[in-house]
């Protein structure tokens, strides 16, 4: 589970943090000002300070928010002055935008705000659609505005280029100010309440909020243009209403709910991706009539309500469909303000300690969860060496606090920062130099501690005394008093005994306070009969919380829990079946053991230990050695298992066959284990067999299948014809309870145990699978290596989608979801269970991903577009080949490992472009689609996507918080040594990063540096001699230059040409080879790589109907490859290995190929293991004697053209 953050507020305006990884509340130091409300998100946290003003604290990243700007300088031809700026009286601006309707001079580019700097100058783009333009960096083209080529011909009449500059928000980690001013100027009234969300409404532009206010005159605000590029927001822009609002809640989709002054709730409705401030708003009722609603909090598809007597009420039958929902369900707890966060979690304020309180049992079945449980975590600065207060740490604070009335403090009002700082004290009559003891009140009967409320409606006493005139004196004082009885008129009356001093009581750079409901705040103080004797006591009482100037010290006592004022879970995701941190008591457990451990001296551990060791020594003797001279009595054991299946018959007609299948595994006198498999079945009425021998398994692989619980037996000779066993068992926790079976006989016949080596050789499945081959030193031999069918695979836990690794053992992987796992060194996980997973090292992980369909129509001229196509069209609902039917209700998850976390939506990421709607038009089906309509269109699709998440277990630990789309490691020699290792990454926004702090004892790093790029990147790899080379998105090849242990980031960037009018996809960099695959699946090797020059000179075509490649450290190459015969059918996804790759010829000859189909991804980047020297007999050698053959020595090391090679 990634990190996160939970906000809070307290009700002395103070703003912490709490990480859901920790176990106490951060301080943001970063607050100068006090703040009233929060909202947050993954990556920012808004606030309405003291001051009315909204302030935004973006969180710092590894990754830099960078904006691109870009301006174009157009020039014209003409015979006198060759290509110049005077252009003609039509033309486009000199210096415009990409559409030339826009006048952008460089000077005209000005920074949106303080929080934002410039990277650097301005320069010229040399890049155009993949391909290095001249040095200037002009394209050329016949007039304004045309298709523009690199290239200048005879007719090109008109050009222009591109100028980059990029600009930085640098406010991180600091609160930045966000001003007040709409489309037509500053807004009338300052901000009351403020919520944000949205970021699931679209997922263009990256990064979207929907950021909501309230002023305080109960109007509502829309901030637009919230997204990564622009964390500020553009402008505000105001909601119309049908009444005034006093709060309001955004969920992370289309859910907008807000407060009425009234006490009803109103309802956003029409949140579209293209309307995201809505278009009108639907009344609903309190949940209890007679007593109105103070507070809202929306979810993802819950909602929480608190009413004025503090009730709790949770919303059902919310959906996408029905935002209004149907009706309330009266909760368990007296809460003033509730939070929703990520995955609906919810997070209250209690009314009666002001704690905050956590919603335990929130599941997607279960949304109003079970209880309440307070989140008991200490404050930093918290832990102190001695648990009571000193009355001079209460004097600094300037109050103090008792349950019996004895006088109460008076200060001077001061509602803003503009206001005169000096503070008018009330002299009661004493020298402070004999402080006031504090005591606790006995009397059972005397006034129990009264905790303010920090409500709505302390909010709107606190606005309306903000517009009421100010008193005169230096005794005025902005809170109100309560009704006094007269009996109580001696408790009016200050003692003498009690002197604040203006040092005391606040100077004028103490902070302002006014988070409190002012008509309950009052300060007692209880003055027992020895403050007039000087003494002073070590125990405090918290009866109440008064709105008054404190200094940040002192607030509390190191026993007293902080009150809170506001919580914010937005940003805060927490998973329900993870236990968090913040509920494990470890202070008496803390205690108990640091008293242990005082009490133990190390010498006598030392004792202990080696007692015991010569214990377990003696015992080990008595019991195995004494019994040696013993005969064996069993020489060897047998052991079978048997059960039903269904199998897939290898003959026409292909169908289901039931079958009894049966496991004999037997162990021979010095403990080798064997076994074979058989399979019965009935043919003709006449009963037959199959059999396999455990050694001659070479894989077990889960297949995917929507009906069946299948999985696939391979041997060497199968795994030739491209037919496996195929198996089907009745459940699918039986068919985990075989494989796991038959995975670990595979491997105790063939003698493996344990974690995979670190010259292991990773592959992944189209599935998500992981598996693991250990390779022979023959496997790269030539002439004659090991045939790559005969390697032996084992699954390990986990899913993923991608694995990178090298031969020091660091190992990388990348979930669908993109995000990053490191591998811990365990083993098993997933069904993996028992002897076949390590008990430690074993983690949960979790993976997302998106199914795909696509709503197919053609247009006809009396009803349009419709869903009725040709007989010979494809399926109206249909996967992306349109082959096969896939509609909303018959298409499942992968796998019933896989659940649905999302409804279907309409995706409008598709390359090409959509319209407003989604679809993409095109003459016919299949072609090429766009964006938009033209004449010739007669089809349309669009696509639809709905996410599911798979859970499982695996020696996998997350690497937050940023995701990455591909990941690349060093590949090291088999005698180099490297203190840190060089990995490389792409983040999924196309962010090239460098990971730093990479060894064998850390393989996880410790922070990313942030490579700068001119456009994003999909590929990178880093190969010997820190040769990195990365295709951007648009298809083009980059070297990156000067890359070092000193300088592990390099200098530039070298643009590398594309092979002809191809664009490639992923590059792998070995010793001295790079290989690149193009988006039609071919393979290039690129030529002319020297030391001196390690750009290369060209690219030489290799193979055809490839997906993936990987160089090894050895320049060894391997693929999945589409297409691939088998004996009875093409097998896609298929792992093929490169032969005959030598020094002096690193492009191989032939393939051989592997296991497949139905891979996805293999790396061979920690396969250092050389081949054995075979030394092939010549004509001259005949004749020489066998002396001088023997004497001659073999080169030792890592040779290239006779040079040391490393990495």
């Amino acid at each position: 589970m990634p990190v996160s953050l939970l906000w809070a507020v307290d009700v002395y305006g103070r703003v912490f943090s709490l990480s859901t990884g920790g176990q106490q509340w951060e301080h943001c130091c970063d607050a100068v000002l006090e703040f009233k409300r929060l909202t947050a998100v993954q990556q920012c946290c808004w606030g309405i300070a003291c001051d009315h003003h909204i302030y935004l604290n973006v969180h710092a990243s590894d990754v830099p928010i960078r904006y691109q700007e870009e301006a174009y300088e157009n020039q014209r031809w003409n015979p006198v002055d060759n290509f110049s700026d005077r252009l003609l009286p039509s033309d486009r601006w000199q210096w415009s935008d990409i559409t030339g309707l826009e006048h952008k001079p460089l000077d005209g580019f000005l920074l949106p705000s303080t929080n934002w700097e410039w990277e650097g100058d301005w320069y010229i783009d040399e890049n155009f659609g993949g391909e290095p333009t001249e040095k200037g960096g002009w394209t050329y083209a016949i007039d304004f505005p045309a298709t523009y080529t690199i290239d200048k011909k005879w007719n090109s009449c008109v050009r222009r280029r591109r100028w980059i500059r990029y600009r930085r928000y640098k406010a991180t980690d600091t609160w930045a100010k966000i001003p007040s001013e709409g489309q037509s100027g500053p807004l009338p009234d300052p901000f009351n309440d403020i919520s944000c969300g949205g970021w699931e409404i679209s997922e263009e532009p990256r990064g979207r909020l929907s950021l909501w206010a309230v002023s305080l005159q109960g109007k509502v605000w829309f901030r637009g243009g919230i997204h990564h590029h622009t964390p500020e927001g553009m402008s505000w822009e105001e909601v119309s209403l049908p009444g005034e609002v006093v709060q309001i809640s955004c969920g992370p989709g289309d859910l907008v709910w807000a407060v009425l002054w009234e006490g009803q709730l109103i309802v956003r409705e029409g949140i579209t991706r293209d309307c995201p401030q809505g278009s009108s708003w639907v009344v609903v009722d309190s949940p209890n009539p007679e007593v109105g609603t103070i507070h809202v909090a929306v979810g993802v598809s819950v909602v929480w309500a608190v009413t004025k007597d503090n009730k709790v009420w949770f919303r059902r039958g919310i959906n996408s469909h029905n935002p209004c929902g149907s009706g309330w369900i009266g909760m368990v707890g007296e809460m003033v303000m509730i939070s929703v966060g990520l995955n609906d979690q919810v997070w209250a304020i209690s009314r009666e300690d002001r704690a905050v309180y956590f919603r335990q049992g929130v599941t997607s079945t279960e949304l109003s969860g079970k209880a309440w449980k307070a989140v008991s975590v200490p404050r930093d600065g918290d832990i102190r060496p001695n648990s009571s207060t000193s009355t001079s740490s209460l004097h600094s604070a300037g109050c103090f606090f008792s349950g019996e009335v004895r006088a109460q403090s008076v200060m001077s009002e001061d509602s803003d920062t503009e206001a005169d700082p000096q503070r008018a004290v009330h002299e009661v009559g004493a020298s402070v130099s004999s402080p006031p003891s504090v005591h606790l009140s006995n009397d059972p009967e005397a006034p129990k501690p009264r905790i303010p409320k920090v409500t709505s409606d302390s909010f709107i006493s606190e606005m309306l005394s903000d517009r009421e005139t100010k008193r005169d004196g230096a005794a005025a004082t902005s809170i109100p008093e309560e009704e006094v009885t007269p009996g109580d008129a001696e408790a009016k009356s200050p003692p003498p005994a009690l002197v604040l001093s203006p040092s005391q009581s606040g100077g004028p750079g103490d902070p302002q306070w006014s988070t409190v409901d002012l008509e309950e705040a009052q300060t007692h103080l209880a003055v027992g009969p020895a403050a007039g004797r000087g003494d002073s006591s070590d125990t405090c009482s918290l009866s109440s919380v008064v709105t008054c100037m404190l200094g940040l010290e002192g607030l509390y006592g190191p026993d007293d829990h902080p009150l809170w004022a506001w919580v914010s879970g937005g940003g805060c995701a927490v998973d329900c079946h993870t236990q968090l941190n913040w509920f494990n008591s470890v202070t008496a457990l803390t205690s108990s053991i640091q008293a242990m451990s005082l009490s133990v001296s190390p010498a006598q551990t030392a004792a202990w230990r080696k007692q015991i060791f010569e214990q377990l020594n003696e015992r080990s003797k008595r019991e195995i050695d004494n019994f040696k001279h013993y005969e064996q009595a069993i020489e060897q054991s047998v052991w079978v298992k048997k059960g039903t299946m269904q199998w897939w018959r290898d003959w026409k007609p292909h169908k289901w066959v039931d079958v009894r299948f049966a496991l004999e595994q037997f162990s021979g006198p010095e403990g080798h284990k064997d076994g074979i498999v058989f399979l019965y079945y009935n043919f003709n009425e006449e009963k037959k067999y199959l059999h396999a021998f455990i050694n001659e398994v070479t894989i077990l692989v889960p297949v995917l299948n929507d009906s069946k619980h299948t999985f696939a037996i391979y041997t060497a000779e199968r795994t030739k014809q491209r037919w496996p066993i195929k198996l089907a068992a009745a459940t699918e926790m039986e068919m985990h309870d075989w494989l796991a079976l038959l995975s670990v006989s595979c491997c105790d016949s063939r003698g493996i145990q344990g974690p995979p080596s670190k010259q292991a050789i990773w592959s992944i499945t189209c599935k998500g699978d992981i598996f693991v081959s250990e390779p022979w030193p023959s496997l790269e031999a030539c002439p004659y290596p090991t045939p790559c069918d005969q390697m032996f695979w084992r699954q390990v836990g986990g899913h993923l989608r991608l694995v990178e690794c090298n031969s020091v053992g660091v190992v990388w992987g990348l979930g669908y979801d993109h995000t990053a796992w490191v591998y811990t060194g365990g083993y098993g996980g997933g069904f993996f269970q028992g002897l076949a997973s390590s008990t430690d090292n074993i983690f949960t992980q979790t993976d997302v991903k998106s199914v795909y369909i696509y709503e197919n129509q053609r247009w006809n001229p009396v009803t349009g577009y419709t869903s009725r196509g040709l007989p010979t069209d494809r399926y109206m609902w249909s996967d992306a080949t349109g082959l096969h039917e896939c509609t909303k209700a018959s298409t499942k998850p992968p796998s019933p490992h896989w659940t649905w976390v999302t409804e279907w939506a309409v995706d409008y990421g598709v390359s090409g472009g959509t319209d407003r709607e989604g679809w993409q038009y095109a003459a016919d089906f299949p072609t090429s689609y766009h964006g938009y309509k033209t004449l010739k269109d007669f089809v349309r699709r669009r696509r639809w996507a709905r996410k599911c998440k798979l859970t499982t277990t695996g020696p996998w630990q997350e690497v937050p918080p940023i995701p990455l789309s591909d990941v690349t490691i060093l590949p090291c020699g088999d005698q180099s040594v490297v203190e840190q290792i060089p990995l490389w990454a792409i983040s999924n926004k196309g962010d090239v990063l460098c990971r730093l702090g990479v060894t064998l004892l850390t393989p996880a790093g410790t922070s990313w540096l942030h490579v700068g790029t001119d456009q994003p990147f999909k590929s990178i790899s880093i190969g010997g001699a820190s040769q990195v080379w990365a295709i951007a998105r648009d298809g083009s090849a980059f070297y990156r230059g000067s890359v070092s242990t000193q300088n592990p980031a390099g200098d530039c960037w070298y643009h590398i040409p594309s092979p002809a009018r191809q664009k490639l996809k992923q590059v792998s960099v070995g010793r001295t080879s790079v290989y690149t695959v193009d988006e039609n699946g071919n393979l290039w090797y690129r030529q002319g790589l020297t030391p001196s020059y390690p750009q290369g000179s060209s690219w030489e075509h290799i193979s055809n109907n490839v997906r993936k490649v990987s160089v090894g450290p050895l320049d060894q190459v391997w693929i999945i490859a589409d297409k691939v015969q088998g004996s009875h059918s093409l097998s896609c996804g298929t792992v093929c290995h490169r032969l005959g790759v030598q020094p002096m010829e690193p492009k191989g000859q032939a393939w051989d190929y592997g296991i497949g189909g139905g891979w996805d991804h293999i790396t061979v980047r920690g396969n250092n293991i050389e081949a054995p020297r075979v030394r092939m007999p010549s004509l001259t050698d005949a004749l020489r004697p066998p002396s001088t053959l023997a004497a001659r020595p073999l080169p030792a090391g890592n040779t290239e053209n006779g040079n040391a090679v490393q990495c």
